[in-house]
């Protein structure tokens, strides 16, 4: 979140004084004026028109006075600290974890409101009140994710709910691993469907919301397999690849109306999903890596944050990596 310490007394007192010190003299000039007239009136004018030369003054005199010891009483405020994010309504799927749940927590953290997709009650449960920790609302939605007609109804409670949606971030992924000659349809159809299909279920439910505001931001959470695919991943690296290309045609097609499409290719990135790789594996893909270290779901949130907020109003259409120049 950004914050500036701003010193109430040091920065607005001396223009206190300034302005009081006008004001009293435009005062003085009338009290001068009003004092040579007086001395033309007879006893009972001249008693009146005392009081209209000094009633002013002195009312002057208090209401400075006032001014000065509230602005004096007061503590240094951070009078900008708003979060990049405040006042925004963001939709995550698959955040109950990994790189979702840190997106949700660190776009709370800037501000945002958090509608957010689940499969385990326990865990969104735990999220909520990680969430509602940092001051804003929260609310997770029992969802699957490929399913067309749930994602449509949980957009539209998500709306009823909060009022509006913001950004979209479609993260909820999964891996069923596997060469080619060895892959099932079945393990295929499953990655499509939830790392694909899912994106564009929401999407579509989003996209006449956020028409509506003329305004939002959807991020879609690909991968660098995605851009350079990797042997035994042809279900997962297809299913990263088309949400490239599905991004690259909604900033096209919806830029019009001010929605901005973007996506993320995380790298290695330590998360549940890559724990469960082998020891020997985890440590040869981090020798790939320029950085010489795996990234973490903070290092991805933070990226989210700068495309779901006005820094990145003027980028879209675009494909960000975070893998520490592994794919550069």
């Amino acid at each position: 979140m950004m914050s500036y310490p701003f010193d109430l007394e040091s920065a607005f007192l001396p223009k206190l004084w300034i302005s009081d010190l006008a004001c009293h003299i435009l005062f003085f000039n009338f009290s001068l004026k009003t004092g040579a007239k007086i001395l033309f009136f007879d006893h009972k004018k001249r008693f009146l028109a005392t009081i209209d030369l000094f009633w002013p003054i002195v009312w002057q005199i208090i209401w400075s006075f006032w001014r000065r010891q509230i602005i004096l009483q007061s503590k240094p405020l951070n009078v900008f600290d708003m979060g990049l994010l405040e006042g925004k309504l963001a939709l995550i799927t698959g955040a109950t974890r990994g790189i979702g749940k840190a997106v949700a927590l660190k776009f709370a953290a800037e501000g945002a409101d958090i509608a957010f997709t689940y499969r385990s009650e326990n865990a969104a449960e735990e999220l909520i009140k990680e969430i509602e920790a940092l001051g804003v609302k929260a609310k997770g939605y029992a969802c699957d994710v490929a399913d067309y007609d749930q994602a449509h109804q949980i957009v539209k409670e998500a709306v009823s709910d909060f009022g509006h949606i913001d950004v979209l971030v479609n993260n909820a992924g999964i891996t069923k691993d596997g060469l080619m000659m060895r892959m099932t349809e079945q393990q295929w159809d499953e990655v499509i469907s939830v790392n694909l299909k899912s994106a564009f279920n929401f999407t579509h439910a989003c996209t006449p919301v956020m028409a509506k505001q003329r305004s939002g931001s959807m991020i879609n959470m690909t991968s660098v397999v995605g851009v350079s695919g990797n042997a035994g991943q042809c279900n997962y690296s297809a299913s990263k690849a088309g949400l490239i290309g599905l991004t690259k045609s909604i900033a096209k097609e919806m830029g019009p109306r001010g929605i901005r499409a973007n996506c993320i290719a995380p790298g290695f990135i330590a998360t549940d999903m890559t724990s469960a790789l082998p020891e020997n594996v985890r440590e040869e893909w981090v020798k790939q890596i320029p950085l010489r270290r795996s990234g973490n779901p903070e290092d991805v949130a933070n990226v989210a944050v700068f495309l779901a907020s006005e820094l990145s109003s003027y980028v879209s259409g675009q494909v960000i990596n975070c893998c520490g120049a592994m794919n550069c």
